[in-house]
């Protein structure tokens, strides 16, 4: 019970640095919008989404799921303040993946090392840190809307392409507790087993132990 509880709070702060690096991406960019929100921050209370961020991964922890994902409040960004109006959303959207799975590799090694100096329960927490910002990463890289997979597939298409993809993802988030519902649906029942396949053998290459 006190690794799930770990587990779920490492997930909370995971998601929280996630939001962050897009904030700060965009802010590097020229876009103060994150800032201006009070978003520019690690303390999770102006980031926790109730759904995203404690029903869903509770649900989750109880189930005693193999994996544990969840989102935040999505930091919010004006794409037109953006230095970088060709590879701007793309630069943002990619910066929170990129976090989650710098984590991941970092934590991975940490992991490594404590197993091998025989400082068991050490590893065990990294490899749950490990495991849960592998999970963050490879998850929102799936191209679907509102995943950032998707901000970012759009923002290195050419522009027309790009532009038709910005207005599908506006129609879904005009109706977005259905797309929520959507996206739960497609994943839980379609992309569940070969998301865990590639999440068991990432983990097992980065950390060198079975999952």
């Amino acid at each position: 019970m006190e690794a799930l509880i770990f587990g779920l709070a490492i997930l909370i702060f995971s998601v929280v640095i996630h939001e962050v690096a897009h904030g700060y991406a965009a802010y590097a960019l020229g876009d103060p919008t994150a800032k201006l929100a009070g978003r520019l921050t690690l303390n999770p209370l102006p980031h926790v989404d109730f759904i995203g961020s404690i029903i869903f991964p509770g649900i989750m922890v109880l189930t005693s799921s193999p994996i544990l994902f969840g989102w935040a409040k999505p930091v919010p960004y004006n794409p037109y303040n953006l230095k970088n109006q060709r590879w701007g959303e793309a630069i943002v959207g990619i910066a929170g993946v990129a976090t989650n799975l710098l984590l991941a590799v970092i934590f991975a090694f940490i992991t490594r090392y404590a197993f091998a100096a025989g400082m068991n329960d050490f590893a065990d927490l990294a490899s749950i840190v490990t495991l849960t910002n592998l999970s963050l990463g490879l998850f929102n890289l799936i191209p679907i809307p509102p995943l950032d997979g998707y901000t970012v597939l759009r923002g290195i298409l050419p522009y027309k392409l790009g532009l038709g993809l910005k207005e599908f993802e506006d129609r879904m988030r005009a109706g977005s507790i259905f797309t929520l519902i959507g996206l739960l649906f497609l994943f839980i029942f379609v992309l569940a087993a070969p998301f865990t396949m590639l999440i068991r053998t990432v983990f097992s290459f980065l950390t060198g132990l079975p999952i």
